[in-house]
């Protein structure tokens, strides 16, 4: 499922997400949401969450 709507998106799931600081990369950062901080349906980027550690980053992949 991919991350770009914020419907698919709920708190606790396992996500995979790019860091601010990993744009260039594409390094992908596996954790649990914490928060979703994107208020819009829908982000062509991705939408922003806060993991449960603290990162924050987009959501590229969503796992069951």
């Amino acid at each position: 499922m991919d991350g770009q709507t914020r419907s698919n998106i709920n708190i606790g799931a396992e996500v995979d997400i790019v860091l601010k600081k990993d744009q260039r990369s594409g390094a992908l950062t596996r954790g649990k949401v914490k928060d979703i901080l994107t208020k819009s349906p829908n982000h062509p980027h991705g939408i922003k969450v806060r993991l449960e550690d603290g990162q924050v980053g987009r959501v590229k992949q969503i796992h069951p």
